[in-house]
């Protein structure tokens, strides 16, 4: 790993960032600093297809700050940038999760979709517990996170349900889970949470 100063224009989140999908994050509580500091802590970059362009693995919500800043007439200076070996999706994936872990802890359905694709690509769940340091149960009650319909995961990254509900439904097979919805949905029944 080298670091580097990297110009915005070379930089783009990578699909393997843990927050890119969705609208750009809220930056609200990093955005003073970085108008009256900048970028301290370095964005972790991997090269991407196109010569001297990098992809960001994880920094997304300072690579967001920065960009607002520039929108607000600031100046549009290098980042400080970590680059990554050239490595697969998995380490790329990885890193953005350790990193996300440390400050501003994912929902449970962005740690599932994350630890799907780390499976995916032949993590077992104990090597994603250890690199995480996740207790084995922990990994696996959010791995079943997968047996649940796609609304209700839906439902539950709003905080709309108590994380006891959904960890009861991912114990329930597709029949209940549609009966609860059901429940769920009609503003004069009951609906057991």
């Amino acid at each position: 790993m080298k670091l580097d100063f990297i110009a915005l224009d070379k930089l783009t989140v990578a699909k393997t960032n843990m927050r890119a999908k969705g609208r750009d994050p809220d930056v609200g509580d990093i955005l003073p600093s970085i108008r009256q500091r900048g970028v301290l802590v370095p964005l972790l970059v991997r090269p991407n297809c196109d010569e001297g362009c990098y992809e960001i693995v994880a920094g997304r919500r300072r690579f967001t700050a920065v960009n607002a800043v520039v929108c607000e007439g600031g100046a549009a200076r290098p980042l400080p940038c970590a680059i990554l070996d050239e490595g697969d999706d998995a380490d790329a994936l990885e890193a953005s999760m350790l990193e996300n872990l440390i400050r501003v802890a994912p929902d449970e359905v962005s740690q599932w979709e994350n630890f799907v694709k780390l499976v995916k690509t032949g993590r077992s769940e104990a090597e994603i517990a250890a690199t995480f340091a996740f207790e084995p149960q922990a990994v696996k009650r959010i791995l079943a996170l997968g047996n649940l319909l796609p609304r209700i995961r839906a439902l539950s990254r709003p905080d709309a349900l108590k994380a006891s509900t959904i960890r009861h439904l991912t114990l329930a097979s597709r029949s209940p889970q549609k009966a609860w919805l059901a429940l769920h949905d009609d503003p004069d029944a009951y609906c057991p949470t």
